[in-house]
């Protein structure tokens, strides 16, 4: 495939990009898609910084959300709002290298029968990001296996949500995102139900990304007590979505006694990540929603 992936009349791809205080990491998470030539739209979750004036100012689309609709919900909406084949989901903290989308494109035009298509994730340490295996997935589960990198293009049943490219058409009549998920476990969801539906997952490691890896949204009070709060919540949740065993009580049980522990040595950083494990466990066991947790339900 020849040249930059929109130059063609009409443009084929549009990236979505979720801003939660993301001010800090957007310019250069949007510029790099400028230079690629991919229009954006930035869902912005009510951010409190300088999100919406960056992204605005860097020529995106923006649709403000009035509150923290969570991760998946307002990846929804710009999907929606896209008039494009493709999408392109990009984290804030994810900047794509010359000729990723291309690359992604190129190989979504080569697989007629894949729906997924995933880079190759670069961390900031240098490392490669593949994870082949998923809670949810139902093939390559060695979880003690050794991790070998592709060399080349590969299937598997499960790669991040950080970024990929789809079907604008599939991934709406997949349904999108689970919108129960307010945080955490969309990605296995998402391509659980792709595998489901017979289509193929593609690696494509010629499609470079760099993931900042956490920097999507800015340091703030609490934010780890409700981030471990929602990754129990959606693990217990996706768990019973599947059939498999309810991982709650135990989660609860362990990191109940793991914050008394974090609360006798005054380890505030500790007490936020075991409560909050705790917390959304419990939560999970009482039937509370996620979205209740968030005023959204």
């Amino acid at each position: 495939m020849s040249g930059g992936p929109l130059e063609r009349d009409p443009p084929v791809v549009t990236a979505i990009v979720v801003a939660f205080d993301s001010a800090h990491a957007l310019p250069e998470c949007l510029a790099a898609l400028k230079d690629e030539r991919v229009a954006a739209i930035v869902v912005d979750n009510a951010s409190t910084d300088g999100s919406i004036a960056v992204s605005e100012r860097m020529g995106a689309k923006v649709i403000r959300n009035a509150r923290n609709e969570g991760y998946g919900r307002a990846n929804n909406a710009g999907v929606r709002a896209a008039a494009t084949e493709f999408v392109l989901i990009v984290n804030p903290d994810v900047i794509v290298t010359k000729g990723a989308v291309a690359a992604l494109l190129d190989a979504a035009r080569r697989y007629e029968d894949a729906e997924f298509f995933a880079p190759q994730i670069v961390e900031p340490s240098g490392r490669v990001f593949f994870q082949p295996r998923s809670l949810l997935a139902t093939q390559l589960t060695n979880p003690g296996g050794k991790l070998v990198l592709p060399e080349g293009e590969a299937c598997a049943p499960f790669f991040s949500g950080a970024c990929f490219l789809m079907r604008r058409e599939f991934f709406l009549k997949l349904g999108g995102f689970d919108e129960e998920i307010f945080l955490f476990y969309e990605d296995d969801d998402l391509c659980r139900r792709i595998s489901d539906r017979g289509a193929a997952l593609v690696y494509v490691p010629q499609a470079i990304v760099r993931h900042g890896r956490g920097r999507s949204s800015g340091p703030k009070r609490g934010l780890v007590f409700k981030s471990r709060w929602h990754q129990a919540w959606s693990r217990a949740y996706v768990s019973r979505k599947y059939g498999l065993p309810d991982p709650a009580p135990s989660m609860f049980a362990v990191n109940a006694v793991k914050t008394i522990a974090a609360g006798l040595s005054f380890r505030r950083s500790l007490i936020e990540r075991y409560g909050g494990s705790a917390a959304g466990a419990f939560a999970f066991m009482r039937r509370r929603k996620a979205l209740q947790k968030e005023g959204l339900s």
